[in-house]
C-alpha cells in the first residue's frame, strides 16, 4: 500500500485542503474523493518520500516517516514524524503565500497521513480551518499537550472516523486517540464516528459524513 497527499483549493472562493493518506491506491482514493467533491473544489498530488519502513521488513515504500509497530507501546520514530509535520507546515505555508488564508485550509489523511495530520495541526502556528481524521493515531501522544503549548488550533474542528472492524489500526486507538484530543483541543470540538463492520477502509457513510464536515467548515464564499 502506498501513502499520498492531496491538497485541494478553489481559485475561486480560495479554499485549500490538505489531505494524507494510505489507500492501495491513487485510484482508490481518488474514487473515494469523488463522492465529496464541490464544483469549485481542485486537488493537488504530492508524493510521500520513499524510504525503508520497518514494519514492511525495511523494504522500501512510499511513508511519511517509518512506522515501527502498531502496539500502543510501539518505539516511534520521533524526527520522521516531525519533519514530516514540517514538510506539510511548508506546504501550507506556500498555500497562504499564493492568497488561500490558513483558515481555509482543512488537514485530513487516511491511516498515517491522518496521524500526521493530527499531529501537524496541533504544532502548527496557522490557524486552521479544520483536520479529518480517518481510521489513524495521534503520533508521539507521550509529548502533547507540551508540543501544543504554543499551538494556535487548540479550538479547531476534528472529525475523526474509525472502522469498529479496523484490524491494522484497532478501534481502541482511535477511542484513545480521541480522549488524548479532549485534553488539548476545546472537547466541543471533537467528533469522533466509528462505522460497524468496517475495516481499515471506507465506506459511504464515511464519506458522506466527510463532505458535511467540510462543507460546514468551509462554505463557499
Amino acid at each position: 500500500m502506498g501513502f499520498i497527499s492531496l491538497s485541494i483549493y478553489s481559485s475561486m472562493d480560495y479554499i485549500c485542503i490538505l489531505t494524507l493518506c494510505l489507500l492501495p491506491s491513487r485510484h482508490g482514493w481518488a474514487e473515494a474523493m469523488a463522492s465529496i467533491r464541490s464544483p469549485h473544489v481542485k486537488y493537488i498530488c504530492p508524493h510521500a518520500p520513499i524510504m525503508p519502513v520497518s514494519l514492511n521488513m525495511n523494504m522500501s515504500m512510499p511513508s511519511w516517516f517509518d512506522i515501527i509497530g502498531l502496539s500502543p507501546d510501539a518505539q516511534e520514530d520521533d524526527a520522521g514524524i516531525k519533519q514530516a509535520a514540517e514538510n506539510i507546515k511548508a506546504l501550507i505555508d506556500q498555500e497562504v503565500k499564493n492568497g488561500i488564508p490558513s483558515h481555509r485550509i482543512i488537514l485530513g489523511g487516511f491511516s498515517q497521513g491522518g496521524a500526521l495530520s493530527l499531529y501537524t495541526a496541533l504544532t502548527s502556528n496557522q490557524k486552521l480551518a479544520g483536520v479529518v481524521a480517518l481510521s489513524c493515531w495521534l503520533p508521539l501522544r507521550t509529548s502533547f499537550p507540551q508540543a501544543a503549548a504554543s499551538c494556535t488550533n487548540k479550538e479547531v474542528p476534528v472529525l475523526q472516523c474509525h472502522g469498529e472492524s479496523d484490524p491494522l489500526v484497532p478501534l481502541m486507538f482511535g477511542s484513545m486517540t480521541s480522549e488524548k484530543l479532549k485534553t488539548i483541543v476545546n472537547p466541543a470540538n471533537i467528533h469522533f464516528k466509528t462505522y460497524p463492520g468496517l475495516a481499515h477502509s471506507s465506506c459511504n457513510q464515511e464519506m458522506t459524513d466527510v463532505k458535511q464536515f467540510i462543507e460546514k467548515q468551509l462554505p463557499p464564499c
